[in-house]
């Protein structure tokens, strides 16, 4: 590393050369003033703004005064930052600013937290000397989150950098001229009326009152605030979020600037979408079905009933007939009590959660290539990638944060290819799109590695010293040469060739993939063929590279590594196996445990109606909306026997049940989430549960109880430091006390280890050595024919989430408030409807009535939906196929019918 000294206010540093001023400075805890400037390393120096000169310093050997901000160190340097010309220059600086700045800090949303005022009573600016040159600009209101007063803007430019260079949607932009410039959103449109997203990432890097989240107007000051941190309930990634407090009031959400893995940023849904917590809909006291109605009852009363329920059941049906639905967006700790309730209490292992119609595939197919069923590497890694390859993955819209890192990977140089059926944002960014046929991934990845070897251009080292399985990948892939391919995937073979040479020629290389993968008949071997490219490739063990599965929910790989699964105890611990088992028993001082595997969802709903499932207890997931085949899902759940749920709100699974039970929330008990990262992370307690809501941890204590089991855990900490951490030896070294800042990622295996960001390093994979294999192209269950022409796909949109149990009550639907169908603009031609117009969708399962969504972001021939909305839902017309290994529903093809709605 080549050091360089310098002199800053007659202190000598050293830095590494090509550092600037500012950050020397820094080192020496030397304060210099900035206005504009970014402290995130992940931008160049030509991307800072440079704009507000309050930074200038005096530096020997340069004329004048200079940005410290971009200005770099030169060898003995003598730096002065607190001068008479710099202080001078400062103050006029401060002086001109307040000439184009209203006086009404009084009543300012910033006063407090504003740094032109800061800096104001730092150099004793208390008005300007020059005529005030703005006249009052109409305050911009009109976007759901976010007020713009272009009044109080010093055009420092953060927002627009915030913007364009860290988040990448290139939205605000810098419009008109002289005294006349102002932040633009597109073409001068007002914000609500613009492309902006609402990620909010303007509105924190805003150093005074132009930009404010309109949610925390009149909430109090910053003073008055507690910041607490937390990790977002949404998507994946993790995002760290400040929680600004005010007593047990959420007032407004910022990013931690420095917390893994967002680094101080988040989107729409991470920043805004806090306050379903508030709802006047919370349930808030347990409730009994009585003569087809809900009473309200005693926990007494629900605990007994469900306890005398279960026991009948496992006496006259055995304990097989008792299953479990866990919550993916609960904690760790609560998805550990629900399975350690069923296995020792109920001695049944029908425990599975929502990772079965979404990362299922990836869990069993990652471990069969790889021998661990999780994400490789880690998220911050996208930031410096060289080359990422997306498939099936919508990750602006799924996983914004780690989208922004692609972007801005993107920005610095790195190649994008993207793979899908839809040209969605990251497409419209990529080197090379390939446009991919609906449930032809195999095939078209298969191709690629045809190429890869009949060229010579795989990694034979790697594959000789890491993998197994090469002749049997090496025979399947051969009958896919481009031309046969490109027949079946509809990418031209010369794109497919291309791709290939692509990616053989940047190493190593980043291959993401979310739902467009997983959720098809064939979405275990989907995963497999990824890792089969990624170890042909030689891509594994390295950072930028490994294979990269984007989970969609905020913990569904910690309720994955708890052991809400039907086949493992938490930490993988196979049920089969008798030492495994032998050392649970032990553990939770039972005699024995039950050694078979349990069901998975869809067979546990598909046996409500014969009652070989009699007893049924649900956590945390909307089975009746997110459920494939929503008329089928509906007459199993009417069939239950007997039905426990247990969530925040009364929702459409809801009034299936005998018993419904309160739960505590988000931010209402302690406790870790798992991101997609592996990235063990706290969740902390700001507020009490409404009612007689209760942590769902001691919910499944409670009843164990009843069952004369003692628990000694009496909080989330307990559970994960005595049990959790104490059980799974990759987790042995994962405490509470070592993840109160950025989380830990698994495997971790004693105190001293800080995690693994990169897994199966050097070629060692979890099982020994990567196992190649060769996987055939299947078609998906369901196809178009003359009487369906169209194939149905499913996703989510931005700014909503599932089924909108949270979004629906955090003011989402000003956003998007009502489902539609995304049909091509040839297809809407020859329908004969337009953008807006209401059409019908129809399957062999079921019909919905939906405004047309006419875009070129789909193809001919398919039409994409979602399943935020109860109207409209998909699932009246998704199918009951499902992956041949783990069952996971084909949400991604499906055959359907689109006509004019006459009515």
């Amino acid at each position: 590393m080549d050091m360089i000294k310098l002199t800053i206010d007659d202190r000598e540093v050293e830095v590494e050369r090509g550092s600037t001023i500012l950050q020397a400075a820094r080192k020496l805890g030397i304060e210099i003033p900035t206005l504009c400037h970014f402290d995130s390393p992940h931008l160049a120096k030509s991307d800072q703004p440079a704009a507000c000169r309050i930074c200038v310093v005096e530096a020997g050997g340069t004329r004048g005064l200079v940005p410290s901000c971009i200005s770099e160190v030169t060898a003995d340097m003598n730096v002065k930052t607190r001068s008479e010309s710099v202080v001078a220059a400062r103050k006029t600086v401060l002086d001109l600013l307040l000439s184009g700045h209203p006086e009404d800090c009084l009543a300012c949303e910033k006063n407090g937290d504003c740094r032109l005022q800061n800096y104001c009573y730092e150099y004793g600016v208390e008005r300007t000397s020059f005529a005030r040159y703005r006249e009052n600009i109409v305050l911009d209101d009109v976007s759901p989150f976010i007020q713009i007063d272009r009044n109080k803007c010093i055009l420092c430019g953060k927002c627009v950098i915030a913007c364009t260079k860290l988040a990448g949607n290139n939205v605000l932009g810098f419009g008109a001229r002289g005294v006349e410039t102002k932040i633009v959103c597109d073409d001068d449109k007002p914000m609500g009326e613009s492309t902006c997203v609402q990620c909010g990432q303007c509105v924190q890097s805003c150093p005074v009152g132009a930009l404010t989240d309109k949610k925390s107007l009149g909430k109090g000051r910053t003073w008055q605030m507690k910041k607490v941190r937390t990790t977002c309930t949404y998507c994946g990634v993790g995002c760290q979020l400040n929680l600004h407090m005010s007593g047990e009031q959420i007032t407004r959400v910022t990013a931690v600037e420095d917390g893994k893995p967002n680094m101080g940023q988040l989107c729409v849904k991470g920043r805004y979408g806090y306050d379903f917590i508030y709802s006047k809909d919370r349930l808030t006291t347990p409730l009994i079905k009585k003569n087809g109605k809900f009473e309200e009852a005693s926990w007494e009363e629900a605990y007994t009933l469900i306890a005398d329920k279960f026991r009948k059941i496992i006496k006259e049906s055995g304990p097989d007939a008792l299953a479990a639905v866990s919550c993916a967006r609960s904690s760790n700790e609560d998805s550990y009590a629900m399975q350690k309730l069923f296995r020792a209490v109920f001695k049944t292992n029908n425990i599975d959660h929502c990772a079965r119609v979404c990362h299922a595939p990836t869990v069993a197919g990652l471990a069969a290539s790889f021998g661990s069923g999780a994400s490789s590497n880690s998220i911050g890694e996208f930031r410096d990638a060289k080359m990422f390859f997306v498939i099936g993955s919508n990750m602006t819209e799924a996983h914004p944060v780690a989208a922004y890192y692609v972007k801005q990977a993107v920005r610095k140089g790195a190649k994008l290819i993207v793979a899908d059926p839809r040209k969605h944002e990251l497409a419209r960014k990529s080197h090379i799109f390939a446009q991919l046929k609906v449930g032809t991934d195999v095939a078209f990845l298969n191709s690629i590695m045809n190429v890869l070897i009949t060229e010579d251009l795989y990694d034979k080292k790697f594959v000789a010293e890491s993998c197994t399985g090469f002749e049997e990948l090496q025979a399947t892939v051969m009958k896919y040469p481009p031309e046969k391919a490109a027949k079946i995937c509809k990418v031209p073979a010369e794109t497919i060739v291309r791709i290939a040479r692509e990616l053989a020629a940047t190493k190593p290389s980043m291959l993401i993939y979310t739902l467009g993968l997983t959720e098809h008949t064939c979405g275990t071997n989907n995963v497999m063929s990824c890792a089969n490219l990624q170890m042909l490739l030689g891509n594994m063990g390295v950072e930028f590279g490994g294979v990269n599965p984007m989970r969609g929910q905020n913990n569904v790989q910690g309720a994955c590594d708890m052991g809400a699964l039907p086949n493992v105890f938490h930490g993988y611990q196979k049920v089969t196996d008798p030492a495994i088992r032998e050392k649970f028993a032990k553990a939770w001082g039972v005699s024995d445990l039950p050694d078979k595997p349990g069901l998975m969802i869809p067979d546990m709903v598909k046996s409500l109606p014969d009652k070989k499932i009699r007893g049924f207890w649900v956590f945390g997931e909307n089975l009746a909306n997110a459920e494939p085949n929503i008329t089928h899902t509906e007459h199993c759940l009417a069939s239950a026997e007997f039905l426990v749920v247990q969530d925040n709100f009364f929702n459409e699974t809801c009034k299936f049940a005998h018993v419904i039970l309160p739960a505590a929330s988000w931010c209402e008990d302690e406790g870790t989430f798992t991101s997609a990262e592996r990235r063990v992370s706290m969740v902390r307690t700001v507020k009490t549960s409404p009612g007689l809501a209760k942590p769902n941890w001691l919910i499944f204590k409670e009843m164990a109880k009843i069952f004369g089991h003692e628990w000694t855990f009496n909080s989330g900490r307990d559970i994960w430091d005595n049990e959790v951490a104490e059980l799974a030896p990759m987790f042995a070294g994962i405490k509470y006390s070592r993840i109160e800042g950025d989380g830990i990622q698994w495997p971790c295996p004693n105190a001293d280890h800080p995690g693994s960001t990169v897994l199966h390093r050097y070629g060692k994979f979890t099982h020994g050595k990567g196992i190649l294999k060769g996987l055939e192209w299947t078609a998906p269950g369901e196809v178009e024919d003359a009487e369906y022409p169209f194939i149905l796909s499913t996703g989510r949109r931005l700014s909503q989430y599932h089924t909108r149990t949270q979004t629906g009550r955090s003011g989402m639907d000003a956003i998007y408030k009502r489902e539609t169908a995304d049909i091509s603009l040839a297809d809407a031609e020859e329908i004969g409807v337009k953008d807006g117009e209401m059409v019908v969708v129809k399957s062999r399962r079921g019909e919905v009535r939906v405004p047309a969504r006419v875009t070129d972001e789909v193809p001919k021939g398919m039409v994409w939906m979602t399943f935020h909305f109860r109207e409209g839902n998909c699932n009246w017309l998704t199918s009951n196929f499902s992956d041949t290994i783990t069952k996971t529903p084909e949400y991604k093809a499906c055959a359907v019918n689109v006509t004019r709605c006459e009515a």
